[in-house]
C-alpha cells in the first residue's frame, strides 16, 4: 500500500458519497453482486472468520417478500432499489477456522462459549457490512443501508433452521437525486477523537 488515493476516488467512497433514499429503475447484474463479493470478502475481521452471510434479493418476489419487516419509513426505499442485501453474521463461524485459519486451533477458542461466538460473529459480520458499503461505492454503486427492521421476522423468514442472525440491510442501485437528503454535520475531529 504505497500510494494515497486521489481525490476523485475519496470523493467517492467518503465525502461525497450519500445514502441513497429512492433509486432509478437500473438493473444490477448478477456478474456485478459476484465482483462486489469479491472485494469484500479480502476485508479483515478477527482470526480471519469472516462471518457475515450475504443474501442479495434481486428479484421483485424476493425483495416484496422482505417488506413486511420493514419499519414503514424503509419500504419505499426499498421497494425502489434493485437489489437489497441482507448481511447477516454466523454464530457458528468458528466451524470453518480450520480452513480459514490453519495455522492455530481457533476453533477451541470459540467451542465452549456461544456468547463468544455471538459478539465475535456480530462485531466482524458488521464490520464486513461496511466493507460492503465501500466495495458498492467503489464499484459506482450508490448504498441506503437500514437497521429499522424486525430482525427476528427477517432471520425466520431467510435464516430459519441455522445459526445466522440478520445486522442491516443495504440497499443497492442507481441513486435517484430528487430523494438524496441535505448533506447532515458531523463531529468535528476534537469532539470525536483524540491523539495521546
Amino acid at each position: 500500500m504505497s500510494h494515497v488515493l486521489n481525490d476523485a476516488a475519496l470523493d467517492q467512497l467518503f465525502r461525497q458519497a450519500r445514502t441513497a433514499n429512492g433509486f432509478l429503475d437500473t438493473p444490477i447484474s448478477e456478474s456485478t453482486l459476484r465482483e462486489l463479493y469479491e472485494l469484500v470478502k479480502w476485508g479483515p475481521t478477527g482470526v480471519n472468520g469472516a462471518p457475515a452471510r450475504f443474501v442479495f434479493l434481486k428479484s421483485e418476489e424476493a425483495r416484496n417478500r422482505l417488506l413486511p419487516a420493514l419499519m414503514e419509513t424503509n419500504r419505499a426505499k426499498t421497494s425502489s432499489a434493485p437489489v437489497t442485501v441482507i448481511v447477516g453474521y454466523d454464530e457458528d463461524f468458528h466451524e470453518r477456522l480450520p480452513y480459514l485459519f490453519p495455522h492455530a486451533d481457533a476453533k477451541r477458542w470459540y467451542d465452549d462459549s456461544h456468547e463468544r461466538r455471538r459478539e465475535t460473529a456480530f462485531l466482524n459480520g458488521t464490520l464486513q457490512g461496511a466493507y460492503l458499503i465501500l466495495a458498492a461505492r467503489a464499484l459506482g454503486l450508490d448504498v441506503g443501508v437500514m437497521t429499522g427492521f424486525d430482525h427476528a421476522l427477517v432471520d425466520e423468514m431467510f435464516f430459519a433452521e441455522t445459526a445466522i442472525k440478520s445486522s442491516m440491510l443495504v440497499n443497492l442501485g442507481t441513486a435517484d437525486a430528487s430523494k438524496i437528503f441535505p448533506r447532515l454535520p458531523r463531529l468535528s475531529f476534537d469532539e470525536a477523537a483524540r491523539i495521546l
